[in-house]
């Protein structure tokens, strides 16, 4: 049985935790036990230099070299281009490079599935794989949300980046809708959170008690802190940066509450299986 579990850690709008959380949420499951990939998806390569990969262009093989071999039917080993880090999480980079296959996709067949066909040739290798996706809901973001079993969506408790939610819950119900009917969202994960101010917990309220209704808002905050910031140029995760902090703690706790999302998930399915 596949026990692997594909997670997109999805927005459109820039700046709002996606790739810090796809690495303190990668080394909180590594540290559990699982065996974890992080894919980084943005030609960007935020995730790949925050696990200390300093200069991406200057890698042989990353996402963009992988997917080109799907496209073409090229051979490429399991494990190529797939780095390992001090923290016990696997790592496919990204680079520029995957900019041009952002537009490539556009003219070839089965465009959508070309990342699922990539990640079914390891999933079996790892109980969960995170993608970093990058910031739009262009070619890229779509073959991450056809190829994941459930979305997590980081937004910061602000008018500006609640405000997209909606276009970003729609595009992932079209998707649901026409090509991956397994699509589920696990929830909003609050990030960058100053609960000290009247806005932010407005906002946070006006969320639970509005979306809330219909989709999981984590229990989960991630604070606002000067140490997620300083992991990026550190290469490690927060919980190697600052062990006993605030950020490190509520990590902790989204561990604690994706494992027991999926292990809900696996429960249900089993009992359908059953009937």
């Amino acid at each position: 049985m596949d026990n692997c579990h594909v997670i997109a850690i999805t927005n459109q709008k820039g700046g709002v935790g996606k790739t810090t959380t796809t690495l303190n949420l990668g080394v909180g499951l590594a540290n559990e036990g699982y065996r974890v990939l992080l894919i980084d998806a943005d030609p960007q390569g935020s995730l790949t230099v925050s696990l200390g990969i300093k200069n991406p262009d200057e890698l042989d093989i990353s996402l963009a070299t992988v997917m080109d071999a799907v496209i073409n039917e090229k051979d490429l080993s399991e494990d190529a281009g797939i780095l390992h880090h001090d923290e016990g999480v696997d790592l496919l980079p990204s680079n520029i490079e995957l900019s041009g296959m952002e537009t490539g996709l556009f003219n070839i067949m089965s465009r959508e599935y070309v990342l699922k066909g990539y990640i079914e040739t390891v999933r079996k290798n790892y109980d969960y794989i995170l993608i970093d996706c990058m910031p739009s809901l262009g070619m890229m973001t779509i073959n991450a949300l056809v190829a994941a079993d459930s979305v997590i969506i980081p937004s910061q408790p602000s008018f500006l980046s609640t405000k997209g939610l909606n276009l970003l819950l729609h595009s992932v119900s079209k998707v649901k809708r026409s090509i991956n009917p397994g699509l589920r969202i696990d929830g909003i994960l609050l990030t960058m959170v100053d609960s000290r101010t009247n806005n932010a917990r407005d906002i946070i309220e006006a969320l639970r008690t509005g979306i809330g209704q219909n989709i999981r808002v984590f229990e989960t905050e991630i604070p606002h802190s000067v140490r997620a910031v300083e992991c990026s140029l550190t290469g490690e995760s927060i919980f190697s940066h600052d062990r006993n902090g605030k950020v490190a703690a509520a990590y902790e706790a989204l561990t604690k509450e994706v494992e027991d999302i999926e292990r809900a998930a696996k429960n249900r399915s089993g009992h359908d299986w059953v009937r």
